[in-house]
């Protein structure tokens, strides 16, 4: 399983930006924040080290602690699956944050139910009531009317949520905030939710490992955790009535039916898009990188290495259950890259 906190050696020369800045001067980056997509991260990590000799040290420690650290400046570039708010922008030190998509993944409804075959359908409003407490028996009516054919146990509901400040909690609880009015009304979305029942564990990781070992268990997880696992996960009801399998292809379905706004500055929700075949629990991922970049050779190496995330390492996302981003997007995000500059000064972002 993946470790927690991994340091992985990458890099790339930022002598094409800047004359005297040379693989010589090679400077480490460090980052930290989501767990949601630290699979896709540990590979492009590693592929971009195969090329180079500039070290990216990456902390899996979850979304809220990777805005902490770099709105604190103790990071290079910060990861999360919850786009900053605009209080966490205005408290970040270093001034002005861009947030970069990445890829984008699929939170799937995760459960150990040893007898039961085959995938079981699920609406939103009877995941907020389990995550919630309402629902506490797996042959619960409403649970049964949605799986004809399928015997369920009686037996109780463990709830596993995350006990970190986490973007796939955000996620998650963005869904259920948009499928069920009770539970925006009541619990809301956020990186922390004041859970009402259930089992907290760390990170992705922490989750799908706890939902591995108990029967009866039902969590949330990111796809590629639960596939890593081979733990079972639901096919969601989405805002079309169809029942979706989370999939690249139903998360690219989701991203095409959620139009970005003009102007966007990519901190934006796609739970819940419209289509028949989207998947309702469907987000982006992002890199948060500061506008002022106070080290110019650091701010190099980080403009490069997104260049590459996004020219090269878009192309293994697939493989790892992650979506990549339409090619339209990755052309404005690479020209957003040049809005990185050093001192308010110097852009650091014009060559590719």
């Amino acid at each position: 399983m993946i470790k927690t906190v991994r340091s992985i050696a990458v890099g790339l020369s930022a002598a094409a930006l800047f004359a005297g800045v040379g693989s010589a001067q090679s400077v480490d980056l460090t980052g930290a924040g989501a767990t949601f997509p630290y699979p896709i991260y540990s590979k492009w990590f590693s592929d971009y080290a195969t090329r180079t000799g500039v070290k990216i040290n990456y902390q899996s420690i979850g979304s809220g602690g990777g805005i902490r650290q770099l709105s604190e400046g103790t990071v290079d570039f910060g990861a999360s699956d919850s786009p900053m708010s605009d209080q966490e922008l205005a408290n970040a030190k270093g001034g002005a944050i861009l947030h970069f998509p990445t890829v984008m993944g699929a939170v799937v409804i995760t459960y150990n139910l040893p007898s039961v075959a085959r995938p079981l359908n699920l609406s939103g409003d009877a995941v907020a009531d389990i995550f919630s407490g309402k629902i506490t028996k797996w042959n619960d009516a409403r649970i049964v009317a949605q799986n004809r054919g399928v015997t369920l146990p009686n037996s109780d509901i463990l709830v596993v949520h995350r006990s970190d400040g986490s973007g796939t909690t955000y996620i998650f609880s963005d869904y259920l905030s948009s499928a069920s009015p009770s539970w925006s009304s009541s619990l809301g979305k956020g990186k922390e939710i004041k859970w009402p029942v259930g089992l907290g564990a760390k990170g992705n990781e922490g989750v799908a490992g706890q939902v591995k070992q108990t029967p009866g268990a039902i969590g949330y997880v990111e796809l590629a955790y639960a596939k890593q696992n081979a733990l079972a996960f639901a096919n969601l009801r989405n805002k079309d009535g169809r029942y979706v399998t989370p999939s690249i292809a139903s998360v690219t379905a989701a991203a095409a039916g959620a139009k970005l706004p003009k102007n966007t500055d990519y901190r934006v929700s796609i739970v819940n898009a419209p289509g028949k075949d989207s998947y309702p629990i469907s987000s982006f991922t992002w890199i948060l990188a500061y506008v002022n970049q106070t080290d110019r050779a650091k701010g190099a190496k980080l403009v490069n290495f997104l260049r590459w995330a996004y020219r090269d390492g878009e192309k293994s996302a697939s493989a790892l259950d992650y979506a990549p981003l339409p090619a339209p997007m990755v052309a404005a995000l690479q020209n957003r890259l040049k809005m990185i500059k050093v001192n308010d000064n110097t852009n650091v972002g014009s060559a590719r």
